[in-house]
């Protein structure tokens, strides 16, 4: 009952107008984006921060209106996959199996409903999930010490290293690099500068906002210039998405088994949508069996992983709320936004900031009607905005992301750093290692060690005190075997793609 009350109290922030009017842009601006050939979610929310900074948006504001644009990007994703045989991000990958078959037969309106159906059902049943075990794990984590917080920043970083990327090594590196460059400022212990070089614009630390538009906006810019050009794209005839909503009720199964599936993964820290989605395919596929006809445009094809990425969309805001710890790359960067306004996710976030965090519970459940009401009229708009020449869409990304960045601070230092970022992601990225782990480790770095130094200082530097406890050997024992499950996880996506 004690959370019914704080929803309603929820709802009565998030029905304020100018939050209503926050979230249906959110919405509309996050399906664009994610319709976009590789951009996705992460890069999307990462582009829209400096410009919520720039509006001077409240905490409450801000996070209402990055998640809708969260929540857009995950149903945008299918778009481009289902119209282009292009996936808009990698959850969306899936949905390309099934999805551009049903289009190719001029079903592709059809399609198009019954994903946003599928996404509907998936992110509204993560959303009550939010609701009902948020709290009972802020009540869990009440009881961490130090030495526990040290753990789950230890499986914050073996999971998500181990799900981004099928190398270990490349992720190893990838951490040890966000690790190295979250002492980059002054030591909070000892007030030494630190990796500084004597320029004074670092003795505060790289900002966290700037490193993050350009490891993925500007890095996205430059990959996307090199690897796309405008040859002539396929025009498929959509038909109406009205019988899409029909045939989702021939799908309730289908729909139903993903989006709990999909809402497991997204609460595994690391896991995230495109777990998720494979997940949800896949055992779909094994239950039907010779009664599915996947590969070859069933509609339980684009059900299934669509219902699976966006419940497990919805289900990585818990540990990122609950604990601090980002549950897939987008809440990473939500994260940040969180810590750049002087805000700690965790135990007591809850109890410091009932109204923000209830507000945006709230605006999930609004903002998921809104995508579907935009997603199903829309969808032809939607997908026309596909046809623009990248000599259009890539500069306005650039132009975005470069105004934001020097709103901050009108720093032109920060634009430099923009940039010096955006080349070591163009690098990485050409080296096939993940950007996640060095976001992780710039803004989780400052936090393991301060923890680790607290751990130490209560023991008088007894590193016995790391294994003390029972929950904290759970959670080492526990980012094990997620770090197992991502390497065949990597195996059973490598061979699937073969």
């Amino acid at each position: 009952m004690e959370t019914l009350a704080f929803l309603a109290q929820g709802f009565a922030v998030a029905t304020q107008p100018e939050f209503l009017l926050l979230a249906l842009i959110g919405c509309a601006v996050g399906t664009l984006i994610g319709a976009l050939p590789g951009l996705g979610p992460v890069n999307g929310v990462a582009l829209m921060i400096p410009l919520a900074f720039n509006f001077g948006l409240d905490p409450t504001a801000a996070l209402i209106l990055l998640v809708s644009v969260y929540y857009g990007c995950m149903y945008g994703g299918r778009i481009s996959s289902i119209v282009l045989n292009i996936p808009g991000d990698e959850p969306a990958m899936m949905t390309t199996l099934d999805g551009y078959p049903m289009a190719l037969k001029g079903r592709g309106g059809e399609a198009l409903g019954l994903s946003a159906v599928a996404s509907f059902v998936g992110a509204t049943i993560a959303t009550i999930g939010l609701t009902l075990f948020a709290p009972l794990l802020v009540d869990l984590a009440i009881k961490f010490g130090p030495a526990e917080y040290f753990a789950l920043f230890l499986l914050a970083f073996a999971t998500i290293g181990g799900v981004t990327s099928g190398s270990f090594t490349k992720s190893f590196i990838a951490a040890c690099l966000g690790l190295l460059l979250g002492t980059v400022g002054i030591d909070p212990v000892s007030s030494v500068a630190r990796y500084t070089f004597g320029t004074f614009e670092l003795y505060d630390g790289i900002d966290f906002i700037v490193a993050l538009v350009g490891l993925f906006a500007i890095s996205e810019c430059l990959v996307f210039l090199e690897q796309r050009h405008d040859a002539d794209k396929p025009h498929i005839k959509l038909g109406s998405a009205w019988p899409g909503m029909k045939a989702s009720l021939s799908c309730k199964g289908t729909i139903g088994r993903g989006s709990l599936i999909g809402f497991v993964s997204g609460v595994l820290p690391g896991a995230g949508a495109s777990l998720g989605s494979f997940l949800s395919y896949m055992l779909e596929k094994r239950w039907l069996g010779s009664k599915g006809d996947f590969g070859n445009g069933d509609p339980r094809g684009v059900a299934a992983p669509e219902a699976g990425n966006n419940a497990a969309a919805g289900g990585a805001l818990i540990p990122m709320l609950s604990l601090g710890i980002p549950g897939s790359g987008t809440t990473a960067i939500l994260l940040a936004l969180l810590l750049s306004m002087n805000i700690t996710p965790g135990p007591l976030l809850f109890a410091q900031q009932p109204e923000m965090v209830w507000g945006l519970v709230a605006a999930l459940f609004i903002g998921n009607i809104m995508l579907l009401v935009l997603n199903v009229p829309l969808v032809g708009l939607f997908a026309r905005v596909l046809q623009a020449p990248s000599w259009l869409l890539m500069p306005m990304v650039v132009l975005i992301a470069f105004v934001g960045v020097y709103s901050l601070n009108n720093s032109p230092f920060d634009l430099y750093m923009m940039l010096a970022f955006g080349v070591l992601g163009y690098v990485l990225r050409k080296l096939e290692i993940p950007t996640v782990p060095v976001v992780l480790g710039l803004l989780l770095g400052g936090q393991m060690e301060f923890n680790l130094r607290r751990a130490m200082s209560i023991s008088g530097g007894d590193w016995s005190i790391l294994v003390n406890s029972g929950i904290s050997i759970g959670i080492y024992a526990f980012a094990a075997t997620l770090i197992v499950a991502g390497a065949v996880y990597a195996m059973m996506l490598k061979r699937r793609l073969a």
